[in-house]
């Protein structure tokens, strides 16, 4: 009878072993999936569903042999919720390793600087993965452009508040470390002046002698007399304009244009990024008050009347021959072949600024009531600068 009770037993224990071995071939044998696929896990479901939903997908072969796995390893009540990607033929260990892991799919959105609010908005109405419905665009100013992750779930309203929160924390941060003696007087007049920053140059390195003349202005009572601020004053959330400015556009009045206000207008006109705050708040000691587009993509910056003068010659000049240059390049083609391709100009300013040449011919500065030089455009004034229009996908402005 022991030999009998004996041989059971080792019957009992030779079949656990072979069904052991098997399960465990199974655990690790290459899975039914040809091509990875994503499949969000919902909250609940457990792992009696949680399996199911993985047979059914075809992520696994067996459902009641993934259940099983999961108790024997102690996987319990630790599958989370979320999307994953499996990845082709992904083993049931593997399948079951990133479900206890939580590593779901990772989304991003990426608001540039210089956008205003409703740009971002439509960025954030269109994405496909983001829920609720659409929302009322946050104020100016009030967003940190930068990419921001998120994961399948994920309302609008809460990563607008993201948004808003990562801009409030940074203006705090760097306000705290701003000069003393400065023309504004706080951190909402810091973010006015900091997006028409922003608009004006593509150069980060220009970003702190932009803000040094407009600072220089201010403390001198002249007008800042920038471009974007009419652009926006007219286009408001688009950001942009369809059309050139015209010179009926820079003496009309707007709340937001600088040719006819004095000071900073009552708001910004984008969401400026950190760069453009850090100058504001620490711009370094110049006299600068104009500059004008240098012809390389960056601009040239003056002191005084006369050398403002002497570089929008030279800017005239450079405008001159590129026009001359595509003349010429034109007329050559027209003989050579008969449908020319339109010739390109090398175009030289950030987006936002998509402004074109010069209208007005004379301009008299605000502090002396001396003349500036006269150009030859007819669509914009000299003022106190001058540059081509913006190389920049206007996609990102």
């Amino acid at each position: 009878m022991f030999l009998s009770l004996f041989s059971g037993v080792l019957v009992i224990a030779l079949a656990g072993g072979i069904a052991a071995t098997y399960g465990y071939r199974e655990y690790i044998r290459p899975g039914p999936l040809a091509i990875a696929k994503a499949l969000e896990i919902e909250k609940g479901l457990g792992t009696s569903g949680i399996a199911a939903k993985l047979e059914k997908e075809g992520v696994i072969v067996n459902a009641e042999a993934f259940s099983t796995a999961v108790i024997l390893t102690g996987s319990r009540g630790r599958l989370k919720a979320g999307e994953y990607e499996f990845p082709a033929a992904s083993t049931m260990r593997e399948v079951l390793d990133l479900l206890v892991s939580g590593k779901s799919l990772i989304y991003k959105v990426s608001i540039p600087e210089g956008w205003t609010s409703a740009m971002a908005m439509a960025r954030i109405d269109g994405d496909p993965v983001l829920k609720g419905g659409a929302t009322t665009p946050p104020p100016e100013g009030a967003i940190m452009p930068d990419t921001y992750v998120f994961k399948r779930g994920m309302t609008r309203h809460q990563l607008l508040e993201d948004m808003q929160k990562a801009q409030t924390k940074l203006l705090d941060e760097i306000w705290a470390t701003r000069k003393s003696g400065l023309a504004i007087r706080s951190k909402e007049e810091a973010v006015i002046l900091a997006s028409i920053v922003e608009k004006e140059t593509g150069l980060a390195s220009e970003r702190p002698l932009i803000a040094s003349v407009f600072m220089n202005r201010l403390a001198k009572g002249m007008r800042l007399q920038s471009d974007p601020t009419i652009i926006y004053g007219i286009a408001g959330g688009k950001g942009k304009l369809d059309r050139p400015l015209t010179k009926a556009d820079i003496t009309t009045p707007t709340p937001y244009n600088t040719y006819t206000i004095n000071g900073l207008p009552p708001g910004p006109i984008a969401n400026p990024g950190r760069a453009a705050l850090e100058a504001v708040v620490n711009p370094p000691p110049t006299a600068y008050l104009y500059f004008v587009a240098n012809g390389t993509g960056g601009h040239a910056f003056a002191a005084t009347l006369e050398e403002h003068n002497r570089n929008v010659t030279k800017w005239r000049n450079i405008e001159g021959n590129a026009a001359n240059a595509a003349a010429a390049e034109e007329a050559e083609s027209v003989e050579t072949a008969p449908q020319p391709a339109p010739v390109k100009i090398e175009q030289t300013v950030r987006p936002g600024s998509e402004t074109p040449a010069v209208t007005r011919a004379v301009q008299k500065d605000t502090a002396s009531g001396k003349k500036a030089a006269k150009t030859k455009s007819n669509s914009r004034p000299a003022s106190r600068r001058a540059r081509i229009p913006n190389p920049w996908p206007k996609s990102e402005r």
